[in-house]
């Protein structure tokens, strides 16, 4: 390799930190190179040694060269769309020191408490914002977006309500002037379920018991802010609960939902100084009233003690976490949105609630002034009472929108006679000129009147909020900007993250986030990119949207791909839903069995119930394989009525099933289609693959496999990829049809929106930290990265064999990339919990692996490819001087 071949592979050796370091280490494993070990590891039979299909590597500088040229395909016209999606300024002090910052966004989720208490806080403030301007008593620490958390509430009504197996009340109604996205996914969520979706007019729907639930949204869809009292009253008397999709901005100057009567409140934080980023990731917020706390889905921060007495924070009510409850959960949601929830809670403490009265204030003001300057042409508002949104009836859009558009400015054309406009925090009085001219004649000069004293005139009495919020004094302590920085960092310094040490968790990846895959997005190119604009104007996005897509095509080695799912269990449930509708089109409308081993991840059996499948469990051997016998029994049962099969491979016990082309065919032998959960992808890239083993679709962790960091808790991303005839039943979305992408010059066409997420690429901004990922790495390095996490994983194994017992392995004595420490014994022989080796491990500087999963009193390793060998050294002596000389004072 000459010298400028080695600057194009420079990125591989700085991701994978055991690079050189390999003969001792195979030396410990007992095998004389590493193709020996992988073939010891990988059955040969679903082993791929063809290159993959993926550019050669480039170095950091290319990539963000690249980047930026791709970037400024986009068009940063000045966007008034809204729909829930509003320009903010992010506080550079929260910029640089949260959202840049690897202390927080490498940071895993905060199971472990005692080292988690800096995120735990800020979650907790996020929570006391939500509930403080909703009104509503409890809140959780953030949902994936606004739509999924209307659905969220949907579901859980659904339950509430339906106590019995009898279900008598099966009607939801859905108000007209709900945002039309949290329409499509509202109406995907609700038919697996058999719930009856009615849309209408709140003030003339006939209310009755037929119905569970309801929900509207403040200010609507027009902007129009409603008097929902009276609607709210006959939901409850008919036994009903109501949700009411709002906004946080918005409530600090209005009514909010709990004193309007409302049960739930839901909607979106982006605004609170998260980049639009062309659809996410957001945190989503969700209230309720006390009834609702021990079924609210999601994670719930939670005041507590310690030891000592003192204040101390942890995750309250765990079992909420729908994964455990398997096929009883009616919630598979597993993932939050904790680093953008941070960001939101940062910008409400670094504002206080004075500062964000005024930033409401200020958007209402110029919001009137340029209703009032459009009434003043002619022209007629929908509505009279507004915050930040007004839509123009006009006769035809046609010449409204050529105008706009030649001043580098988006309007929102809802059909051929309205015309909507969103104003955010980002617009000054200067913007005003270009916005009103656009209903200007082009003779006059545009004027407008305004006086600093104005009130706000377009708020109805009723709405008018009285009642105080953020009084506590975090919220009124930190508005300068040095006392902001210390806050953030005293909270930072509570926590471990990767840039402290590993955080070696079984199943979670939680491996190199690099700096050169997160610096572009912060770059207003992709930052400040509605997920609604014309497609003239997000080329860059389209680019990579197309290029990940096959990339993800070809590591797979399936056809079709879908980036809309945003979160792992997201895209479990489209998969699920995808096989579903496959086999609808086909006639095959009584196909609902699916077949879920014992071992696979608690989210695929919660995942498949919400997509309308019944779960029939596999047994596992006591070596930790799939038992074929059972599952070949058990397919030939419900043979007329499989649907499918859901695999995790390599299996959640860390090892690479020999059998597994044998259970994939017997799926199909019965007319069913296999899942594969991609959550161990990074023990397969570039060696086998979903398709090698046979699988019809698999849903891929992008915060795992491909490098997107874990935030704290989120963000994620779940893509599917599918074989061809699966394509044309992939998620679509109401604002366009090119959400599937293929390997192939033939592109599908979805004929149904069928919409998991408010945005038609999910958390787009951040699928270009796998993007960079894959292109620092090419074709070489993305397979090199999984030989070594095998490598990685096995070192350790072989070290500390000789003092624990380790679970599971394959018939040649190997792992994947992951394995499990078996600590029962010591429970036997010194009265010590795996709990304690846990809470040692952190007095050592180290977070704790996976504890009791898959098995209880275990811990499950995953060191990852981006660990070099001093710190996987320094973690075994640590777990060797434990089990030598027990856990000493």
């Amino acid at each position: 390799m000459n010298l400028f071949e080695q600057q194009s592979n420079e990125f591989v050796s700085r991701h994978i930190g055991t690079i050189g370091q390999e003969k001792e280490m195979l030396k410990t494993i007992g095998v004389e190179n590493l193709e020996e070990l992988i073939s010891k590891t990988i059955p040969s039979s679903i082993r791929i040694h063809s290159k993959l299909n993926l550019p050669a590597a480039i170095s950091e500088a290319e990539l963000l060269s690249e980047l930026k040229e791709i970037s400024l395909r986009n068009k940063t016209f000045r966007s008034y769309i809204g729909q829930g999606y509003y320009d903010t300024i992010t506080p550079s002090v929260v910029l640089r020191n949260v959202f840049e910052n690897p202390g927080w966004y490498t940071q895993y989720t905060p199971y472990q408490a005692e080292i988690s208490q800096g995120r735990l806080e800020s979650l907790l403030n996020f929570q006391t914002i939500v509930s403080d301007l909703t009104a509503l008593p409890i809140a959780n620490a953030s949902l994936l977006d606004e739509a999924t958390a209307a659905a969220e509430a949907m579901t859980m009504f659904f339950h509430y309500v339906n106590k019995t197996d009898e279900i008598k009340s099966r009607k939801f109604f859905v108000d007209n002037q709900i945002f039309p996205q949290t329409k499509d996914v509202i109406a995907t969520r609700a038919t697996p379920l058999g719930i009856e979706i009615v849309f209408g007019d709140y003030k003339t729907v006939a209310i009755n018991n037929t119905f569970f639930g309801a929900i509207v949204q403040y200010p609507n869809n027009f902007g129009s802010i409603e008097d929902y009292r009276d609607f709210i009253n006959s939901i409850h008397n008919s036994g009903a609960c109501i949700a009411m999709a709002t906004d946080l901005l918005a409530l600090t100057v209005l009514t909010p939902p709990g004193e309007l009567g409302a049960d739930v409140a839901v909607g979106s934080a982006q605004r609170f100084g998260v980049p639009i980023g062309y659809g996410g990731p957001h945190a989503a917020f969700f209230s309720a009233k006390e009834d609702f706390k021990r079924a609210m889905p999601g994670r719930i921060i939670g005041v507590s003690v310690d030891a000592e007495n003192n204040r101390a924070l942890r995750m309250a009510l765990q079992t909420r976490e729908q994964h455990i409850k398997r096929e009883k959960a009616t919630s598979n949601i597993c993932t939050a949105q904790a680093l953008l929830a941070n960001m939101a809670a940062m910008y409400a403490v670094y504002h206080g609630p004075g500062g964000l009265k005024n930033i409401a204030k200020r958007v209402a003001l110029l919001t009137q002034i340029v209703a009032e300057g459009i009434e003043d042409r002619g022209f007629e508002l929908v509505s009279d009472n507004f915050f930040d949104t007004i839509v123009v009836k006009v006769n035809d859009i046609k010449l409204f929108k050529e105008k706009a558009e030649r001043q580098q400015i988006n309007l929102r054309y809802i059909d051929n006679k309205h015309v909507g406009i969103s104003l955010d925090e980002t617009v000054t009085l200067n913007d005003l000129f270009d916005l009103i001219n656009c209903f200007e004649n082009d003779v006059d000069p545009v004027t407008f009147s305004f006086e600093e004293g104005d009130e706000l005139n377009h708020i109805p009495q009723f709405a008018v909020r009285t009642s105080s919020f953020l009084t506590h004094p975090v919220f009124n302590a930190h508005h300068s900007e040095t006392e902001m920085m210390r806050y953030i960092k005293q909270l930072e310094n509570k926590d471990v993250a990767l840039n402290s040490s590993m955080i070696p968790l079984g199943s979670c990846t939680m491996k190199l986030n690099a700096a050169s895959e997160m610096i572009p997005l912060s770059w207003v190119h992709w930052s400040r990119i509605h997920p609604f604009l014309p497609e003239d104007q997000v080329e860059g996005y389209k680019q990579i949207v197309e290029e990940l897509s096959d990339y993800l095509n070809a590591i797979t080695g399936l056809d079709a791909c879908s980036l809309q799912p945003n979160s792992g269990a997201q895209g479990e449930f489209a998969g699920l839903l995808t096989i579903r509708t496959y086999h609808l089109a086909n006639g095959d409308d009584d196909r609902n069995i699916i077949l879920i081993p014992i071992s696979a991840h608690g989210t695929n059996p919660a995942s498949a119930v919400m997509a309308g499948m019944k779960v029939v469990v596999v047994k596992a051997l006591e070596n930790g394989y799939i038992d074929v016998a059972d599952f070949k029994a058990k397919a030939e049962q419900h043979s007329t009525h499989l649907a499918g099969t859901m695999i995790t491979y390599p299996s959640t016990y860390g090892i690479f099933e020999e059998e597994i082309k044998l259970i994939c065919d017997i799926v199909h032998q019965h007319g069913g289609q296999v899942y594969m959960d991609g959550a161990n992808m990074n023990a397969q890239c570039g060696l086998t693959s979903p398709a090698a083993i046979g699988a019809d679709v698999c849903h891929l962790n992008l915060h795992k496999t491909f490098s997107i960091p874990h935030g704290g808790g989120g963000p994620g991303m779940g893509p599917i990829c599918v074989k061809r005839h699966l394509a044309a039943y992939l998620p679509g979305h109401l604002s366009t049809d090119n959400t599937i992408h293929t390997s192939h010059p033939d592109r599908y066409r979805d004929t149904t929106h069928n919409a998991v997420s408010a945005a038609p690429y999910g958390s787009a901004s951040i699928l270009l930290i796998s993007y960079g990922y894959i292109r620092m790495l090419g074709a070489e390095g993305v397979r090199q990265a999984t030989e070594y996490a095998i490598l990685n994983a096995n070192y350790m194994k072989g070290r500390l064999e000789k003092d624990f017992d380790i679970l599971y392995t394959g018939h040649n004595g190997t792992c994947a990339h992951e394995f499990i420490v078996d600590l029962r014994p010591f429970k036997n022989s010194a009265g010590i919990e795996a709990e304690d080796v846990a809470k040692r491990l952190m007095d050592y500087g180290f977070h704790a692996p996976t504890m009791s999963f898959p098995v209880p009193g275990t811990i499950m390793i995953e060191p990852t490819e981006s660990e070099d060998k001093a710190e996987l050294d320094r973690f075994c002596e640590v777990l060797e001087l434990i089990a030598r000389k027990g856990l000493p004072a």
